[in-house]
């Protein structure tokens, strides 16, 4: 067969093929539309869970997520429509946090974001671990909280011949021996008709603590016959020393700014100087309020005085006369005048009236 071709037919169809699809004309298909109820989430350090609704002009949608922190789940309605719900995890952070979530439809996208708030500082500081399981701020009322503490009374010479008469919030002639104002708790020592009169209370006397870390803030009074101490004893007392004492905080007005901390247990005993103690001078302790603590384990305690170690005991496994210290103790707070160490130059009695005042007590406990 004779076949002709003409190259020239076979261009010009070709041509016209490439100019078309080049042409400015050319209408593509459009990209999508979406519309998100809010394009923004901010969520508290506690987190949350929010919906947003999602609607798109695309043929059908879908969500990308930035932000470990973020759950996100797609609920549609229809292939064009639906909700987000989004799922922010708490915070355990003192940052603030941010992410991203992306809703796609085709080649089209639109933006959520999402900042989560920082957690808060800890109201309280405490060892890593351990966690608030009682306190008083002494921000409430004009008395102490009958349900949580208790006051001593005793005639004087009771115990270390200490010369002030222990009473029940107020004295025979009035005079409040405990009183809370300014946030603080206030323990007073005073002269009143030919008789001196303070307080002693307890925190907790039935129950106690075992074990803990176990703080508070004081400012100690001035003059020569205070005794001010902050201490424990055991809920479950028999005799003494054999069930254990733990000073925390002690001091004598003879010798100003001195604080000690002990430990009395039958082994190791004040009488017959065996006990466990040590004593740091604190610059300003009778001017100003400073922190005194205890860190107790089973395997040992150790005192602080401004986060600086005072004293450390460890259990060293010889048995209840030298470890009577796994048992529930209670928090004492007490301001004594004179006796056997706080009168051992004699007392001023030109100092009084004084006052020893406690910002807070705090109890904590390992989680």
């Amino acid at each position: 067969m004779n076949c002709k071709i003409n190259i020239a037919s076979l261009l010009i169809p070709l041509f016209a093929l490439i100019a078309c699809g080049s042409s400015d004309n050319d209408d593509p298909t459009p990209s999508a539309a979406i519309t998100v109820d809010t394009e923004s989430i901010s969520a508290p350090a506690e987190g949350g869970t929010y919906t947003v609704k999602v609607t798109t002009t695309g043929k059908e949608w879908g969500t990308y997520v930035d932000g470990s922190f973020l759950k996100v789940s797609n609920n549609y309605t229809n292939a064009q429509a639906g909700n987000i719900v989004v799922e922010v995890e708490k915070n355990p952070e003192m940052n603030v946090r941010s992410g991203l979530i992306t809703v796609m439809s085709g080649s089209a996208r639109k933006t959520i974001a999402v900042t989560q708030a920082a957690a808060e500082a800890p109201e309280y500081e405490a060892p890593a671990g351990y966690s608030l399981v009682w306190h008083d701020e002494f921000d409430e009322g004009m008395e102490l909280n009958s349900n949580d503490w208790t006051h001593e009374v005793q005639k004087d010479h009771w115990v270390n011949n200490e010369l002030q008469n222990y009473v029940n919030h107020v004295s025979p002639g009035g005079g409040k021996v405990t009183e809370i104002k300014d946030g603080h708790l206030r323990i007073h020592c005073f002269k009143e008709n030919g008789k001196i009169y303070s307080g002693r209370v307890y925190a907790k006397v039935k129950e106690g603590w075992k074990y803990g870390y176990i703080e508070a803030s004081i400012k100690l009074p001035k003059g020569k016959g205070t005794w001010p101490a902050f201490w424990m004893m055991p809920v479950n007392f028999h005799s003494w020393p054999a069930d254990g004492e733990i000073d925390i905080m002690e001091e004598v007005g003879v010798n100003p700014n001195y604080v000690s901390s002990s430990l009395h247990a039958t082994a190791h005993v004040h009488s017959n100087n065996t006990q466990v103690t040590h004593e740091m001078y604190c610059a300003g302790a009778e001017d100003d309020f400073h922190t005194y603590a205890i860190k107790w384990t089973h395997e040992n305690i150790t005192t602080y005085v401004d986060g600086k170690v005072q004293l450390s005991y460890d259990n060293r496994g010889l048995g209840r006369d030298d470890w009577p210290y796994d048992d529930p103790f209670y928090v004492i707070l007490n301001l004594a005048w004179g006796g056997d160490w706080g009168g051992m130059n004699g007392v001023n009695e030109s100092a009084l009236p004084v006052t020893m005042e406690i910002d807070y007590v705090r109890v904590f406990q390992k989680k």
